[in-house]
């Protein structure tokens, strides 16, 4: 190689060990957002630099654009995050869906702009693969949305807005309908929202260039009675969906047909122990990246459920263990599979746990985060 051509290729060398340092570092040291869910300047998304060998949060930015932050989503590309907030959660008016830019890994938001969810009690999101289209699960209206999103990462006004009919067995929990989770199937060609209120995980086909939902040949599948069905995660094999059910403290499995988008039922197993009589109510579930430990959380026994997946999709019981916290509302786990966090909502604190690669048992490490009212962890 000449000189003049090494001249010309060391600004790309270097470009190239820049990008490569970067991701690395990215890849070594995770940032972790977590909403805090009170009104004001206490209602922020905290953001934290975890190190990736002991598991400890390091608090760098603490982000107050927006009040009562709930539920967030980030881009595929890791670019933005959006994030469901309002000035009043629950009350007459709708709550809106704000979107964030991602300032580089500070731990910093640029706030874009917001739009209506269009519903109220608005308590999940989720976005394409593509990062075209983000939906949104209405739990008092009892509905659910679709809205596109721009080239800029801002939000256009929904597209799709479906209300959800019926009720269950439960006169007091499911006299009317209650979106509670809504999630884009692996294969991008499927939306599925979990009502609690009619027991029932409904389908609807997506198209990510428009962000408009239409009708699935299978409109929905049917639940447990009196189940509740609250949130919910597919393995990453794209083939099994797994469905917690917050009134009977149990959890569905379902198989995943992805050319028809079928869901059909193989069986519902506790999260508590044969003996609890007292009164609880799960609320979040999330699987290892290598699909092997499933884990849900009981808010009242205030725990955390852990489950081994055989080959089949099929739940067996591990241990359950104590989250450390009241109310155990929403739980994240790392790229690595190596730790899992767990949001204690009303204890306001988060807890880092490692997880046992080969036996899937968890062991806190640390002491517990202290922040008001943790609802929900997204891990960049």
């Amino acid at each position: 190689m000449s000189y003049e051509q090494v001249i010309f290729m060391l600004p790309l060398l270097a470009g190239m060990v820049f990008s490569n340092t970067a991701q690395k570092a990215a890849a070594e040291e995770p940032l972790v957002f977590i909403s805090a869910f009170a009104p004001g300047e206490k209602g922020a998304i905290y953001a934290f630099q975890m190190n990736p060998k002991t598991g400890e949060l390091k608090e760098v930015a603490r982000n107050t654009e927006v009040e009562h932050p709930f539920f967030m989503t980030v881009s595929p590309d890791n670019k933005y995050l959006y994030s469901i907030n309002a000035e009043k959660f629950g009350g007459k008016d709708n709550e809106n869906v704000a979107a964030f830019k991602l300032e580089g890994r500070s731990g910093k938001l640029k706030f874009l702009n917001q739009q209506s969810s269009h519903g109220t009690a608005s308590c999940y999101l989720d976005i394409d693969k593509s990062g075209k289209a983000v939906v949104v699960a209405n739990y008092s209206s009892g509905n659910v949305a679709s809205l596109p999103v721009k080239a800029d990462g801002s939000l256009g006004e929904a597209v799709s807005i479906i209300q959800h009919k019926g009720s269950s067995v439960d006169t007091k929990r499911q006299n009317e309908p209650h979106a509670h989770s809504i999630v884009i199937s692996p294969d991008q060609k499927f939306v599925f929202a979990a009502d609690l209120g009619i027991d029932k995980v409904l389908s609807f086909q997506i198209d990510p260039e428009t962000a408009k939902l239409s009708p699935s040949p299978q409109p929905y599948v049917r639940t447990v009675p009196g189940g509740g069905p609250r949130h919910m995660t597919f393995h990453p094999d794209g083939k099994q969906l797994y469905v917690i059910n917050e009134l009977k403290n149990s959890v569905s499995h379902f198989s995943y047909d992805p050319k028809t988008g079928t869901l059909i039922e193989r069986d519902t197993i506790s999260t508590v122990p044969e003996d609890f009589t007292e009164t609880s109510h799960t609320a979040d579930l999330k699987i290892t990246p290598n699909g092997r430990f499933l884990y849900g959380t009981n808010r009242g026994h205030d725990s955390i459920a852990a489950y081994e997946i055989d080959d089949d999709g099929k739940l067996s019981l591990l241990e359950i263990e104590p989250s450390l916290g009241k109310g155990p509302q929403n739980l994240a786990i790392t790229a690595d599979g190596k730790f899992l966090l767990c949001a204690n909502m009303p204890g306001n604190n988060v807890v880092v746990f490692q997880i046992n690669d080969k036996t899937g048992k968890l062991t806190a490490v640390g002491e517990p985060i202290s922040m008001p009212m943790p609802s929900c962890i997204m891990i960049r």
